[in-house]
């Protein structure tokens, strides 16, 4: 497994370049975590509905190929883009989607912070007053067995963008980030614990 730190990078060449090392790996290749921070952008995966984006607020809106509805990536958020063999690692879909939740879900239990999935919404989620919020988004795209996209934490950022928008086409849901969750972690130490969690992970034998 190789963790690449690609630093801040503009969204299209990021997806650009993981559409084309998918396309071009054979089966030596070995799987890859990118680890990135997006400048301001929407991302619209390829079953959403441009009526999610509720209204204009000048950031760019990009289409992709990614399952699932609308999500924002912005400064202070970590994405880790998994490029994974499945076929190699026998791990099929939805096995790949609970493990990376799984991922989130130990990362934020580290810091004494319960969150759980919920059915039907992918994603890592937590209690917020009573109420439950998102703190974790993920898609992903399979082709020839091989998975590209992945997952996005948000850890210090500006959140007002996500009430532009339906998270993930669900209106009105609550969108929430590990600082205010109390966890003292930069984006740089976020992203650290998180993909030694999904490496852990993505390293257990298939179920």
């Amino acid at each position: 497994m190789i963790v690449r730190q690609l630093g801040r990078a503009d969204y299209e060449p990021t997806f650009a370049a993981m559409k084309d090392f998918t396309a071009t790996r054979t089966a030596e290749t070995p799987d890859e975590l990118w680890v990135v921070e997006h400048p301001p952008v929407f991302t619209l995966g390829q079953a959403g509905k441009p009526e999610h984006l509720l209204r204009d607020t000048g950031i760019p809106l990009v289409k992709i190929d990614r399952g699932g509805q609308i999500t924002y990536h912005g400064p202070g958020q970590v994405v880790v883009y998994l490029l994974i063999d499945l076929s190699r690692r026998k791990l099929k879909v939805r096995e790949l989607v609970s493990r990376i939740e799984q991922a989130v879900i130990d990362c934020l239990g580290d810091y004494g912070v319960k969150a759980a999935r919920r059915d039907g919404a992918p994603g890592v989620y937590v209690e917020v007053n009573g109420n439950s919020a998102k703190v974790a988004a993920l898609g992903l795209r399979v082709r020839s067995g091989c998975c590209y996209h992945g997952v996005s934490l948000n850890v210090d950022m500006d959140l007002s963008p996500f009430s532009a928008i339906n998270p993930c086409g669900y209106a009105g849901m609550a969108v929430t980030q590990t600082k205010d969750l109390g966890i003292a972690l930069t984006p740089p130490q976020a992203a650290e614990a998180l993909t030694g969690h999904l490496i852990a992970q993505l390293e257990k034998e298939a179920a």
